[in-house]
């Protein structure tokens, strides 16, 4: 077994967003006190292929410009919790069947330890499948899905990071599948991408956009596919489009593809001041010799404890 299997079950609930405590049933909870901060870190060569196989010294991790000690390191695949996003909101039409698969799809990469729930999103945002091991739950909503309405993107969004408080693995994850932007959200962009900021979640979307923009749409349904990006890439995931429905379900296997092959870096910061404030996170890999030019990704940030 590699370090992290030893200590995974000392430290795998500590997280960003906050101290694990266990109960008397042996479940965890969180407290937003971390000592901890888990930086999953995904690293690709230049044709978008995962390398695996680097060690702990291979990785410079810095927090706002300061060298930070890398406490735990691991390769190894450890447990997921994942929400499910799901738009059948009126403009998938014909599309709803390919998002079910590509949900289907992604879920077939999740191992027996991993969890997952589903929210579903048109007019308004639900969750209609609690975290469960049981994706057979998932699948069979899935199935009963139809589509109408507007889209409440932001709102799923938000929808999913308050469920994500229930997860009891250290890895969090939420995967948008949706056509579009938003146009019926109660909260705003910026309010969602604070509330992303402050969570210990990973965000990938993936859809199918038009390529040339078909006229009658809003500006904030324009804008759509560069909001999931820019959410995406502040946790260190990443959006995904698809020129055409058919390609959804492959790009729903890569990203549980991606998921299952990261690296899991823990650091205590050097600065222990609860002061609430963002703190900027950066990983610089050094090159094995041996390999071509690798692109790493990761969660740019995180705010600390406000006491």
């Amino acid at each position: 077994m590699r370090p992290w299997g030893l200590a995974v079950s000392l430290i795998c609930a500590l997280s960003v967003a906050g101290r694990a405590q266990s109960d008397l049933a042996g479940t965890v909870s969180y407290r937003a006190d971390s000592t901890l901060v888990l930086i999953p870190v995904s690293v690709t060569d230049a044709a978008n292929r995962y390398v695996l196989g680097l060690e702990k010294d291979n990785f410079h991790l810095l927090e706002d410009g300061t060298g930070q000690t890398i406490k735990y390191f691991s390769n190894e695949d450890t447990p997921l919790s994942v929400g499910l996003l799901v738009d059948t909101s009126g403009s998938i039409g014909g599309k709803l069947d390919t998002s079910r698969q590509a949900a289907k799809e992604f879920l077939k990469t999740l191992n027996s330890s991993d969890e997952a729930f589903l929210v579903e999103f048109s007019d308004e945002a639900h969750l209609t499948v609690p975290l469960t091991q049981k994706t057979s739950d998932i699948e069979r909503r899935l199935n009963a899905e139809s589509s109408a309405g507007l889209t409440a993107l932001l709102d799923a969004v938000h929808a999913g990071l308050q469920e994500m408080k229930n997860a009891k693995n250290p890895r969090k994850a939420l995967l948008i599948i949706s056509d579009g932007g938003d146009n019926n959200s109660r909260y705003t962009g910026t309010e969602i991408e604070s509330l992303v900021r402050e969570a210990d979640v990973q965000i990938y979307a993936m859809g199918v956009f038009e390529p040339l923009l078909p006229f009658g749409l809003t500006a904030v349904e324009v804008a759509g596919p560069r909001l999931l990006s820019e959410l995406s890439e502040q946790t260190g995931g990443r959006a995904l489009a698809a020129s055409n429905a058919r390609d959804l379900p492959t790009i729903a296997q890569r990203i549980g593809l991606e998921l299952r092959n990261q690296y899991l870096l823990a650091y205590s910061p050097a600065n222990q001041s609860s002061d609430g404030k963002y703190r900027k996170v950066q990983v610089n890999l050094l090159q094995p010799p041996a390999l071509p030019p690798l692109k790493a990704r990761w969660r740019l940030g995180y705010y600390a404890p406000n006491k």
